[in-house]
């Protein structure tokens, strides 16, 4: 059966589809970062306690990737991208009904859970139903949909806070991820080239392990957790960075740095695109290249120059990441799901370390060693990168197991 080519209703469809359904599910996820003064003062938490809205949905969106995506082998892919899409507007809403503090994590953490079955399977479906000449493109602009998610979670949520408080931000937040949520169940295709496994406890410890052990899809996790990681450690602590003298930005201002993530939608489809051209390997290489360049640059003194570091950096980040999860979905010819799962799963572990480690070169030598930390991870996912190419150039780039 032919799959999907670019240019046709079906590809329109798929892609339109996925974008919203990652624009939901990412609005959702990062609706509480500008409004946690707002609930410190609501909850009566410490700032340090209200970060835990957003960090316990990380947490429990990573751990479910590992489980969702081999169940998403076995149950069907839509099934699972649908009910995820769905239940991240609804919970959303009654997250905003929360009294206390505890209740209102639960909620958040329940959030991560159910969230965690779009980015699990998403990839796994475009790998299937695409076209491989189009993957790139396709995962580019489904990509893009996570980076406009975040931007638009963050900056809807800290204007309607300003008018309706934190909860009428999270409602608002909510009912625009159900209006996607429908438009996701309503026209994504069915699934056309998915052949169901049945679920089995030894064959999903089988199937992650098989994963693992592909050392082209290992480099590719770790690409993901280096990538990653250096993405959260720069966004953590370049706004104690602005807000400190010589710059003494308002905090008001500094979250208008998320702006920024637009360099990310349009990188992840161009790159998506010139991977298709080019190759992911030299490709994947640019995108890290690209990032090292930009948080270089942001060493800068002077103001302008410095952002523009940053819009660099934001840029290779989102480029490399659309390659390198592209490059998962094309590898993995078994178990897709399995393998797009342990690649999420790093890429959210990778946030949390990275990004708690570089508060401690942040503490000792400010924003010069935040960059130099960044600049070594990403030295190591470069090497990394060359390791896949290698991989890839001596004809490894094919299904472990038939």
């Amino acid at each position: 059966m032919t799959r999907i080519q670019r240019g046709t209703r079906e590809y329109r469809l798929v892609t339109l589809a996925l974008f919203l359904g990652a624009l939901s599910v990412y609005a959702s996820l990062y609706v509480p970062q500008p409004i946690l003064p707002l609930l410190s003062a609501d909850f009566g938490t410490t700032p340090a306690q209200a970060s835990l809205a957003l960090s316990v949905a990380t947490i429990s969106m990573g751990m479910s990737q590992v489980l969702v995506g081999p169940v998403a082998d076995s149950l069907g892919r839509k099934p699972i991208m649908t009910l995820a899409v769905l239940a991240a507007g609804v919970i959303g809403l009654i997250a905003s009904r929360m009294t206390s503090f505890n209740s209102y994590l639960l909620v958040r953490f329940l959030h991560g859970l159910v969230m965690a079955g779009l980015p699990a399977t998403a990839m796994a479906y475009l790998a299937e139903e695409i076209d491989t000449r189009h993957l790139g493109a396709a995962m580019g602009l489904y990509i893009s949909g996570n980076s406009l998610g975040g931007l638009g979670g963050r900056i809807i949520s800290g204007t309607v806070a300003e008018f309706w408080g934190w909860r009428g931000s999270t409602v608002v937040i909510g009912l625009v991820s159900l209006v996607c949520a429908l438009w996701f169940a309503r026209t994504l295709p069915p699934s056309k080239h998915f052949r169901a496994q049945p679920l089995q406890l030894r064959r999903l410890a089988r199937s992650l392990l098989g994963a693992f052990l592909d050392p082209l899809l290992r480099s590719l996790y770790f690409v993901g957790f280096l990538t990653m990681g250096s993405f959260v450690a720069l966004y953590n602590y370049v706004s104690y960075h602005l807000m400190a003298p010589p710059y003494n930005l308002s905090p008001a201002l500094v979250s208008w740095i998320f702006l920024l993530y637009l360099a990310g939608t349009i990188s992840s489809a161009l790159m998506g695109r010139l991977s298709d051209r080019y190759g992911r390997a030299p490709m994947l290489a640019l995108g890290l290249g690209i990032q090292l360049a930009g948080v270089t640059i942001s060493l800068a003194g002077l103001l302008p120059v410095k952002i523009g570091g940053i819009a660099v950096f934001t840029f290779g980040f989102f480029g490399a990441h659309s390659i390198a999860s592209s490059w998962v979905g094309q590898r993995a010819m078994r178990d897709k799901g399995a393998a797009s799962a342990l690649y999420l799963f790093t890429f959210y572990i990778g946030a949390s370390i990275a990004g708690t480690v570089a508060g401690l070169f942040w503490m000792r030598f400010g924003w010069a060693g935040v960059v130099g930390f960044i600049a070594l991870l990403l030295v190591v996912a470069l090497g990394l990168a060359a390791l896949a190419r290698r991989l890839s150039a001596r004809g490894e780039d094919v299904a472990v197991a038939e």
